[in-house]
Formats: C-alpha cells, sequence, structure tokens
C-alpha cells in the first residue's frame, strides 16, 4: 500500500478515486445481477398473484424489485454525475436521451403492434376491433411515449387474461414506471451543469450536491420520524401527483426517495478522492442493510448502507466479473423488456407449468429481446452520442462515467429496475 494512502486510510485499500476508475470495476456486472433479480421479483407475482420475493423479510417496507430500483439509481448518480462534470449541458442531455429513447420506443412498438396483437389474436382468433379499440396500440404509442406511462393496457388484453385468471395485473409494462424519475434526476445534475457547476469546478459543485442531498435525506428521516408507516409499509405508488409540462405527474414521495439514492450516488463522486474503500466498511454495510430491511428505517438507513455495499462491489469483486458487460451491455434490454416478456408468457398460460418453468420462459424471452434490444437499437443509437465533434484524430471525450472509451455506456438506466405499475 502506497504511503500516501497508508496515511489518510490506514484500514483501508485507497480511495474511491485512486480505485474506481478506467476499465477495472464490475458495474456491468451489478446492473446485470439488478435488471434480472426485477424479473425475478415480477415473476411471483405477474405469474401467480403473490407478494414479490423479499416483501416478507423487509416486514413489508419494500421488496426485491422496488430494492433493485434503489440500486440503480445510486449507481446511476455515480455515473451521471460524472458525465455532467465532463460535459456542457447539451452534449449531456444528448447522451442521455441516445441511451433512454431509442430503446424505449422500440420497446413500446413491438409491445403495441407485435406482442399485443399476438395475444389479442389468441383470445379472440382474429384481430377485429384490436385497432379500434378505447385503448388501442396508437394510443398506447401517443400516451407513453413521452417517458411517463399514461396507459397501460392495450385493447383490453391483459383485462381478459386476468379476467380468465391468467395473469394478475393489466399492465404490460408497468416497469417503467422508474424512468420519469431517473429522467428527472437527470434533469438535475443538467440544472448544476446550465447553473456554472461545471464552470465552477467540483468544490462548487460538491456544495450544490450537498445541499440537495441533505435536503432530500432530511425529508427521507422526516417522513420516518413523523409517520410510523414508513418503517411498516411500502411507499405508495399514487400519492399527490402534481403535473410537470409534458412528463406529466409524479408521486411525490418517489422523488425524494429515489431522489436521495440518486443524490448518494452523485455525492460519492463529488467526494470520491474522500470516501475510502474498506472491506470492515463494507461488511458493516452489508449487515447495516439486512437489518434495516427485517427491523425497519431501510430508506433512513437501508439505501446509503447498499450505496456504500454496491460501490465496494464495484471495486473489489475478482477481476474475472469486471469482463461482464463490457463491451455488450444487456440489463437496460433486461429491465424494458422483462415485464411485457413475463406477461405475455403468463397470458399464454405458461404459468400452468409452475414456478420453475415459467420463470424459464420468461427469462429466456427476456434476454432474447434485450439481445436483439442492444445490438438493433441501443448500441447504434449510441453511436450518435459524438455527432458533430471533430472528426477521428482528436480525444474524444468519455460518457461513460468511467473512463471508459467503448460503445457500452456505464449509465444504465433505472432505473430502470422496477417493479410493477401503478
Amino acid at each position: 500500500m502506497l504511503d500516501s494512502r497508508q496515511n489518510r486510510f490506514r484500514w483501508s485499500h485507497g480511495s474511491v478515486a485512486e480505485l474506481f476508475s478506467g476499465r477495472e470495476n464490475s458495474l456491468g456486472l451489478l446492473r446485470l445481477l439488478l435488471a434480472s433479480a426485477v424479473v425475478l421479483s415480477h415473476a411471483r407475482i405477474l405469474g401467480f398473484g403473490k407478494r414479490e420475493f423479499g416483501y416478507a423479510f423487509a416486514a413489508g417496507q419494500t421488496d426485491l424489485g422496488k430494492l433493485s430500483v434503489f440500486g440503480f439509481f445510486i449507481l446511476s448518480g455515480i455515473l451521471v454525475t460524472r458525465s455532467g462534470n465532463r460535459l456542457p449541458v447539451g452534449r449531456f442531455l444528448w447522451h442521455r436521451a441516445l441511451r433512454l429513447l431509442p430503446g424505449l420506443w422500440v420497446c413500446l412498438v413491438v409491445t403495441a403492434f407485435a406482442v399485443a396483437p399476438f395475444l389479442y389474436w389468441r383470445q379472440h382468433h382474429g384481430l377485429a376491433g384490436f385497432l379500434g379499440h378505447g385503448e388501442g396500440p396508437l394510443d398506447y404509442l401517443r400516451a407513453n411515449f413521452a417517458i411517463r406511462v399514461h396507459q397501460w393496457g392495450i385493447s383490453g388484453v391483459l383485462d381478459t387474461a386476468q379476467h380468465k385468471g391468467l395473469t394478475f395485473n393489466r399492465s404490460f409494462d408497468g416497469a417503467l414506471w422508474s424512468l420519469e424519475y431517473e429522467v428527472l434526476c437527470y434533469l438535475g445534475v443538467a440544472l448544476l451543469v446550465l447553473a456554472g457547476a461545471r464552470a465552477g469546478g467540483v468544490v462548487r459543485a460538491r456544495r450544490a450536491i450537498l445541499a440537495v442531498a441533505a435536503v432530500l435525506g432530511c425529508y427521507v428521516l422526516g417522513e420516518a420520524l413523523t409517520d410510523p408507516r414508513v418503517n411498516a409499509t411500502e411507499i405508495p405508488m399514487r400519492d399527490g401527483m402534481p403535473d410537470v409540462p409534458i412528463v406529466g405527474g409524479y408521486v411525490v414521495p418517489w422523488v425524494f426517495y429515489l431522489g436521495f439514492a440518486f443524490a448518494l450516488g452523485a455525492l460519492i463522486e463529488v467526494y470520491k478522492e474522500r470516501v475510502p474503500v474498506s472491506d470492515p466498511l463494507a461488511l458493516l454495510s452489508g449487515l447495516t442493510l439486512l437489518a434495516a430491511l427485517h427491523y425497519g428505517w431501510f430508506y433512513v438507513l437501508g439505501v446509503p448502507a447498499l450505496a456504500y455495499l454496491l460501490l465496494w462491489l464495484a471495486i473489489r469483486l475478482p477481476a474475472p466479473f469486471r469482463k461482464v458487460g463490457r463491451k455488450h451491455d444487456y440489463s437496460y434490454g433486461i429491465y424494458i423488456y422483462g415485464f411485457v416478456v413475463e406477461q405475455a408468457v403468463a397470458a399464454l398460460g405458461g404459468a400452468r407449468w409452475g414456478f420453475a418453468a415459467y420463470l424459464a420462459l420468461s427469462v429466456a424471452g427476456t434476454l432474447v429481446a434485450a439481445v436483439l434490444s442492444w445490438h438493433l437499437v441501443e448500441r447504434p443509437a449510441m453511436r450518435l452520442k459524438d455527432i458533430g465533434l471533430p472528426r477521428p484524430g482528436l480525444p474524444r471525450q468519455a460518457d461513460d462515467g468511467a473512463g471508459r472509451r467503448t460503445t457500452t455506456d456505464q449509465e444504465r438506466e433505472p432505473v430502470r429496475a422496477g417493479t410493477q405499475a401503478p
């Protein structure tokens, strides 16, 4: 260990600034695991109408799917903040739009004009009435193209399946609910850049991000202190939804809770030279996370513990794991297609063969869709990220948030993990 590291972090391997850069991290694996956890969690409720995995252990606070949401927002906070600190605001937003929108729009088209009509045809032995339905496929595209999902069903397909006892949710892609909160966090980073945080240097950005994190953290703590239900029930999916131009309404508590997770990631990035990479701290974080999940205060104590644990795993997992997702990142595709595939398998009666068979069919279908989405849509779209910049020969600005110069974008959304629709 270097003397400088020993002087500052005697009980650690060094700082995040020293160890978390370039290709040497396991973020691709972590995002893949988080996205897969969402599919696993949804399988239980979509195919069999039971509570998602982890709900009982977490004493009703959360479940495996929503826990993955927080994990995605933490990682996104680290990497998107790094991207915002490197790029002008226009280029930053352009990169974020390319990473999120093409894959989403193609997913909506595939859902509306491939999956839904096939299921409708199986139910009605024809397509009469499919296009003219009050919640038809064209309505689905118009309602949902601007990030927020305003229409969950298509031509009554899943209502029919639900009436037959085949499915337990009428949403075609309920996992998309968290994307609007991801975009809101992107806009927050863009405002910091626009306000001059980038021009003012890291110190000024630190102060702004610290202030935002403090406000969000105070809200989360205040909720836990004043409302005992916060430590006994899930965050409500519908509770005061103010309209935002173009996007629509936000569920107020989720803005603060997911924003807090994103802000924790952002703090790690701007204070990376002061954050130690410590095995004892990682062990303490893991124990704290488990205790908070099981006994309460997950949002106050468990989310910060999860943030450090994910950071430690990204840095300390063995070298072979760092190759996962380096060239081909399927996590976003798994996220946006998992719910659709699981609903389709359920509507076709796949759950009658038992959980293992249902999950296997769902995972196989999701993986195929994710691979096609990456190779045919996401990666080609990302090749446009440097459009308008000087021709090759001059250094290109990396936007992966980790110093990588590959087509794989580290800032995996969402998110983009989610749980069932509101």
